[in-house]
């Protein structure tokens, strides 16, 4: 692999002192999606990086904290070698080849404890463990006052890290972060960490139907597509996203699903997988769509054999998810300079609901596009049609008068 990489300079990196590390992390890079070029840079980056020090060597286990410092250079490329350094931790961890060095204070094993419990205890997957570690970490960071044990901790201190997390999140996230602290606090207070009772939090209210849809107008959408000049590959990938979540109503969820082989080019359909609802739908696809589709393919998807439709841009090449799709509404929204402060990438599913409401299209009709399991989640949209309501509005009644009398 470095010969193909380095065809006159490949010797340097196969002699180096950790040449056989070289030649797996390279092959390691390629099956990770590494485009050539900044592979080539990772591999000098860490041939420099490994050559400045003599406690590595080939075929040894390589230390995390000798890592970190070897990676550590001044100057203008600092950010460049701790990302490399970063990228080689996760190629030896994959290999069993990293010795971390884990922190032994006691709210680190306390974590650790917890995290644990959580996983054998109640069996909650990955993602959970991420999020319930994210508010404790956030917790004990910001919600712990310094030089404060944890055995000191008051309901004071709960609610003064309630009230910052408050002005950082809406109530419908502030629900999840306090029932998150909640069974922290449980935890702690069950195994004598932390004093009993402060589990005891009230979470915020919430109510079905509160806010309507955030639909943007339909002319503020044309101006959004029209403002992305499809010149690059980002252009061409971010102009198909923004056109099926408006024309056709996708999430981002099921637009980071999307195959190529979901597009069926012969019936002029898409077939799309809802993540919400577990269900498959067929959308028929406009002729402008299928000719963008075709475009984007041709032009502005990187030549790959991953089968999802959607990849990302910078290396490594892979398929998009759900945040990078909402990260490229958001891009555009800023760089088109309209009014889409208020703006999230649902306001495109929005606005494609209320644009055939307006059309005069059923409710059944709209709720079958949208994915909706229920007529109820689709009446929603009828608040936001204010011109339509003051149409069914009934005229206020005058005050009858009685014979004889004065009015």
């Amino acid at each position: 692999m470095l010969q193909d990489l380095f065809p006159r300079d490949h010797r340097r990196y196969e002699c180096s002192r950790c040449g056989a590390e070289l030649e797996a992390f390279a092959c390691w890079l390629v099956e990770q999606g590494h485009r050539r070029h900044p592979l080539r840079l990772h591999l000098h980056r860490a041939r420099e990086a490994l050559g400045r020090s003599h406690r590595f060597r080939s075929g040894a286990m390589f230390r995390e904290a000798d890592l970190r410092e070897a990676f550590v250079v001044p100057g203008a490329s600092a950010y460049m070698y701790s990302c490399t350094g970063r990228i080689f931790s996760r190629f030896l961890a994959d290999t069993k080849r990293l010795i971390r060095v884990e922190r032994t204070d006691p709210l680190s094993l306390l974590c650790r404890r917890y995290r644990q419990y959580l996983a054998e205890v109640r069996g909650f997957s990955v993602p959970s463990l991420q999020h319930h570690g994210s508010t404790v970490a956030d917790f004990l960071s910001r919600g712990l006052p310094p030089h404060r044990k944890l055995s000191r901790l008051t309901a004071a201190d709960v609610e003064g890290y309630v009230q910052i997390k408050s002005k950082e999140n809406k109530r419908q996230s502030l629900q999840h972060v306090v029932a998150q602290l909640r069974a922290f606090l449980r935890y702690c207070g069950d195994h004598g960490e932390s004093p009993a009772g402060l589990n005891i939090i009230d979470t915020p209210r919430i109510y079905r139907g509160e806010l309507p849809p955030r639909a943007l107008d339909w002319a503020v959408v044309r101006k959004l597509l029209a403002s992305i000049r499809c010149r690059n590959l980002r252009d061409w990938r971010d102009h198909a996203i923004l056109h099926l979540m408006a024309y056709y109503g996708l999430r981002p969820s099921e637009v980071a699903a999307l195959r190529v082989d979901s597009i069926d080019w012969q019936a002029g359909t898409l077939k799309v997988e809802q993540r919400k609802t577990r269900s498959t739908l067929v959308l028929p696809l406009a002729r402008p769509t299928l000719r963008l589709l075709r475009r984007y393919l041709q032009s502005g998807r990187p030549d790959c054999d991953l089968p999802a439709l959607f990849l990302r841009i910078r290396s490594p090449i892979k398929a998009l998810t759900h945040y990078g799709v909402i990260d490229a509404f958001k891009y555009r929204a800023t760089k088109s300079g309209l009014p889409l402060d208020a703006a999230s990438s649902y306001s495109l599913r929005h606005a494609f609901a209320m644009r055939l409401l307006r059309r005069g299209v059923g409710i059944k009709a709209i709720g079958d596009l949208l994915g909706h399991r229920s007529l109820e989640a689709t009446c929603v949209y009828l608040r936001v049609d204010i011109d339509m309501l003051r149409t069914v509005a009934l005229p206020v009644p005058r005050p009858c008068c009685r014979p004889g009398r004065r009015s």
